[in-house]
């Protein structure tokens, strides 16, 4: 198709959008709106329904594993529907005598969402249910890998919309395959563009004219201290990182390990299944992880027997390994293991004290992954309140499994979200989880009140004191 066919394509689109949101604003209600949300909600956590979208999703992308999918799009949906049961989205949110301003909330219109395909289901349903909840209509534009497990979200969508009369228009998705084009103009035409994954793809959204959300790229570090609980940090880590085969942004990339519990500390991680490559052998994983400068696709987000035969320690590492921690000193574009890897691979770091853990952490950060998080594992209740006075980061996550806690969690108080703003340290807008405050607007009704304007020396008096006048 020629660029203008793509273009036309993606003005029907819209227009049809357009006239479907302007409608669901019209006739809405904050029922109405509840009642969307929920049906989107349902679409992909109805068991069976479930189980289809993460059997294709990891079909057709190769990357992540069915049960962890199933479990992802389950747990992160229905913390998203906790998270947004009571908030109000419709009509006269607060009337203030005092101010004299009545806010009502409204809706911000189409919003056009490019969605992972690390997350081709997971993520596209929670950009839906947020826009839905906040009176909006919404465009997604999946990764090329992600178009087929898109459609079938959508269609389970619409058959939700079906048995409640709601106008199918509401949720759409660019026809496939999909294209740049297609997606620059879907940006370029829409309310609010909100982009996860591809930091290409966010700067196009930054730059397409369009209010724009994007997240940043992610590379945890984790600090292990000597004060932590070895075991149990162990045991988190290595949830986290082999979680859907490491495909989230915050799954552990790097590990800095305060000398005098480092032993200890990569003992307890082989209790866990984490297989320590030495040093000496960090260059041999480098050459099979990024054979031609980019990351081998062969062992992106692939099983742990996958991992282990490309990498050539079939043999070399216990039967029981379920990820990797590579020993290394590098950071910087000249050592790609201290970057993302998006695979069961860890980077370990060994530091002198925890002053050289913090300052090993900061360097990584600074190299990649800066605004995003980092994790502390310690039992001093003083160092993560410096972390986050100092570091580079919108988190600092204690004593957690790293990427379950990093989207929100059930025993934390972070939003669910699958989109994480990074401030700007990370070159975004927001530097909080995406969630539904983000997809709604308010419009405030000023009313005059009496006059209050302050004397001079009420502001004043305090710096004529130092200052003089």
């Amino acid at each position: 198709m020629t660029v203008q066919g793509v273009g036309e394509q993606i003005d029907v689109l819209v227009a049809r959008a357009r006239q479907a949101q302007a409608d669901f604003e019209a006739q809405g209600s904050q029922a109405r709106y509840d009642r969307a949300a929920q049906a989107a909600a349902w679409a992909i956590m109805e068991p069976g329904r479930n189980a289809r979208i993460a059997e294709l999703a990891v079909q057709t992308t190769g990357l992540g594993n069915i049960p962890d999918k199933i479990i992802k799009n389950h747990r992160k949906t229905l913390g998203l529907m906790r998270d947004i049961a009571g908030a109000q989205t419709f009509g006269v949110l607060s009337d203030d005598p005092e101010t004299g301003i009545i806010e009502i909330a409204r809706p911000l219109g189409i919003v056009g969402a490019v969605v992972p395909s690390t997350n081709p289901a997971a993520t596209p349903a929670n950009n839906v249910i947020n826009a839905l909840k906040c009176g909006n209509a919404i465009i997604l534009s999946p990764s090329p890998k992600g178009v087929a497990c898109c459609e079938l979200l959508v269609a389970f969508i619409h058959a939700e919309f079906d048995k409640i009369g709601e106008n199918t228009a509401l949720v759409q998705m660019v026809p496939p395959p999909g294209s740049k084009v297609a997606t620059q103009r879907l940006l370029e035409l829409v309310d609010l563009a909100v982009v996860t994954g591809s930091q290409d793809n966010v700067r196009r959204a930054y730059s397409s004219g369009t209010p724009a959300i994007g997240v940043g790229a992610g590379n945890v570090t984790v600090i292990v201290d000597e004060t932590a609980d070895l075991a149990a940090a162990a045991k988190k880590i290595a949830a986290s990182k082999t979680f859907d085969n490491a495909t989230s942004c915050s799954s552990e990339n790097a590990l800095v390990v305060v000398d005098s519990v480092y032993d200890a500390f990569v003992a307890a991680l082989d209790a866990e299944g984490g297989a320590l490559v030495p040093q000496r052998e960090a260059a041999g994983i480098v050459a099979k992880l990024w054979p031609d400068g980019h990351l081998n696709r062969s062992v992106i987000a692939k099983d742990a027997d996958i991992l282990i035969e490309k990498l050539g320690l079939t043999g070399k590492v216990p039967a029981s390994t379920r990820f990797v921690a590579v020993e290394t000193d590098g950071i910087g574009p000249d050592h790609p293991l201290s970057g993302e890897k998006l695979s069961r691979v860890v980077a370990l770091y060994r530091a002198r004290d925890y002053d050289h853990a913090v300052e090993i952490t900061r360097r990584v950060l600074e190299f990649q992954g800066a605004g995003h998080s980092l994790g502390l594992h310690s039992t001093d209740v003083g160092r993560p309140l410096a972390l986050g006075a100092q570091m580079p980061t919108c988190r600092v996550i204690v004593n957690q499994a790293h990427c379950f806690a990093t989207g929100g969690s059930f025993d934390n108080g972070l939003p669910f979200s699958l989109s994480m703003g990074c401030g700007s340290w990370g070159g975004n807008s927001i530097d909080d989880n995406l969630h539904w405050r983000h997809f709604t607007q308010r419009t405030k009704v000023v009313r005059p009140i009496p006059a209050r304007e302050p004397a001079l020396d009420a502001i004043f008096a305090d710096y004529w004191a130092v200052a003089g006048k």
